[in-house]
């Protein structure tokens, strides 16, 4: 029996003119299986596409699939920046934050995601290059993201996560540079996303936050939920105990995976 494997996948982003990476998880046999469905799991603000390996996000799956808890998958980490996933500008531009010292990675990253990370994946690596094999998920500012493709693509995906995601109830001065004006807040805020006429068909949504998140996140996943709730969209949302910290998505990881895998 082969070993898990784990590879970079360096590439050159037209989108944003410049090169980017991805992580990858291959599980064990991964040539002999039939094609196998992606799970594309997003960073936040401050990560980058190596918390594959900081959750120890592989060799946790691999035990899973192993004991048969989970179906064999592809794990994907992409590099997404502190760009929340979403078009902010035209063209790629590093600007600082509020703070004066946080760096803000502005540009097209959602289409760099849906329009060049996909299709790159669905070519390199034998997969079900169609929804019903593809999933997405991430946390906190990467879980923000995961949900706002999700619901802004329901024809891409059919299950979704958002991990204490940065679900905000308002414009916070520090995510201005991302907002020109309050149409593309809501065009990507999930609360506002979910209030509008969005009624993706197959979706499955899970949600989760710590009891002593910092952000408070666990109050905008209580209200996302209701919201889909009350749409008959299959849903979840969980609160858990814990800060809003890496530990807390590692204690938290094989339910996370047991929700794509199952």
């Amino acid at each position: 029996m082969s070993a898990l494997k784990v590879e970079a996948l360096p590439f050159y982003s037209n989108i944003l003119n410049k090169y980017m990476r991805a992580m990858v998880y291959l599980p064990r046999d991964y040539d002999k299986l039939p094609p196998l469905p992606v799970l594309y799991f997003l960073h936040g603000r401050s990560g980058d596409e190596t918390i594959l390996s900081l959750l120890e996000m592989d060799t946790l799956a691999d035990r899973m699939i192993q004991n048969g808890e989970i179906k064999p998958m592809i794990i994907v980490c992409p590099r997404i920046e502190n760009s929340r996933g979403m078009n902010s500008a035209p063209v790629f531009e590093n600007v600082t934050g509020s703070d004066g010292k946080n760096s803000i990675q502005i540009g097209r990253y959602e289409d760099y995601l849906i329009d060049e990370v996909i299709p790159l994946i669905d070519r390199t690596y034998r997969t079900v290059p169609n929804r019903s094999g593809r999933y997405i998920g991430g946390a906190s500012g990467g879980g923000y993201a995961a949900l706002h493709n999700a619901f802004r693509h329901p024809d891409l995906f059919t299950k979704v996560g958002g991990h204490m995601p940065a679900v905000e109830l308002r414009l916070e001065e520090e995510d201005q540079p991302f907002f020109k004006n309050m149409d593309i807040w809501k065009a990507y805020d999930p609360i506002s996303i979910a209030k509008s006429p969005f009624m993706p068909d197959g979706l499955t949504v899970y949600l989760d936050a710590g009891d002593q998140d910092e952000g408070g996140f666990y109050e905008g996943c209580a209200i996302l939920q209701d919201i889909l709730q009350r749409k008959g969209i299959a849903s979840q949302n969980h609160i858990f105990p814990g800060h809003h910290s890496v530990s807390y998505i590692k204690t938290n990881l094989e339910k996370y995976l047991m929700f794509y895998g199952s």
